[in-house]
């Protein structure tokens, strides 16, 4: 797939990942491609299996010249709201690059609050290759965590759903109620009594 040129220099992709998720963290990942290694295959990780995605984080991770992850957790998005939270995982990413940017390039229409120019791109992950990168290894990060919650809570499914409002996730919620880590501003979280 055709990605947009890049400016010359230390550019980061950034991308998050969990945003529309009932439960736990919202993860985003930051990451600094290196023009002289690159990753074939990278698209938006939503169009990618769970296989290539894993495989894709692997080799991201060994060639990329600086990557990141961090994440806002439970109780930081029922307290700012998703978006600020976004944004404040965003920040996080960026500043744990080992590697200053001198450029930012974010998925999306809002960029957080960064040390370098920053830029937003809605459906970036589909037309820049480092926030291509950085939705996989925001993607693969999250879900890694998922299938974690997965095996203390393994009534709500999160190893299937990952936390987002399927239909057997709303049923276990009608059924179990919410778990200390689903979101309690979520609407559907929001109408149910907690374990």
């Amino acid at each position: 797939m055709p990605f947009l040129a890049m400016p010359e220099g230390l550019v980061c992709g950034v991308d998050e990942a969990g945003r529309g998720a009932l439960v736990a963290s919202v993860v985003a990942a930051a990451v600094i491609l290196d023009p002289a290694n690159p990753v074939e295959g990278l698209n938006d990780s939503k169009k990618l299996s769970a296989k290539q995605r894993e495989n894709l984080a692997r080799e991201i991770k060994e060639k990329a010249l600086a990557w990141s992850v961090a994440e806002a957790d439970r109780e930081e998005i029922d307290q700012l709201n998703i978006l600020q939270a976004s944004l404040l995982a965003m920040e996080r990413a960026v500043a744990g690059l080992k590697l200053s940017p001198i450029r930012a390039l974010i998925d999306g229409n809002r960029c957080p609050r960064l040390a370098c120019p920053a830029e937003a791109i809605i459906g970036g992950d589909g037309k820049v290759a480092p926030i291509a990168a950085a939705s996989i290894i925001a993607k693969t990060a999250r879900d890694a965590a998922m299938s974690l919650l997965h095996e203390k809570y393994p009534e709500y499914g999160f190893d299937r759903n990952k936390g987002y409002p399927t239909a057997e996730h709303l049923e276990s919620l009608r059924k179990y109620g919410a778990s200390p880590e689903h979101r309690r501003t979520y609407a559907p979280v929001a109408q149910l009594r907690l374990l």
